[in-house]
């Protein structure tokens, strides 16, 4: 099965100070295996945490190395739906979770996070997570 790696992971696998290995060897595992998808969004909030140029550049070049799937205009019509059925069972979470979410489940792939508010999703969505 393919994986969507959330940003909190790619986070976790590239800091410089105490990188999780765990995290690190799950990541080189999906990336061997052709198993990673990226997605637009997810590269965009990696990239807007470095506001240092060379860091940024530096982390740029390694993430193109990975092409962004195409996000669908019924992606985006999925995702609200999404929301307003975990809105209906009192659940809350961003926009980018619920397009995350829509993404996974027309792709029929899993999510790779440790970002508790996906668990909460799993209650109402038909999602999978990475273990």
């Amino acid at each position: 099965m393919r994986v969507i790696v959330d940003t909190v992971i790619w986070s976790l696998a590239l800091r410089r100070v105490n990188p999780d290995q765990m995290v690190q060897r799950e990541l080189a595992s999906l990336i061997e295996d052709h198993r990673l998808i990226m997605l637009g969004p997810i590269r965009q909030e990696l990239l807007s945490g470095y506001s240092e140029e060379n860091k940024f550049e530096l982390l740029r070049a390694k993430l193109s190395h990975f092409e962004n799937e195409p996000i669908l205009d019924d992606d985006y019509v999925q995702a609200a739906q999404f929301h307003n059925i975990c809105r209906r069972a009192v659940i809350q979470g961003s926009h980018t979770d619920f397009l995350i979410c829509s993404c996974a489940h027309r792709l029929n792939a899993s999510i790779y996070t440790n970002d508790k508010d996906f668990q909460h999703y799993l209650r109402a969505l038909p999602i999978s997570l990475h273990e």
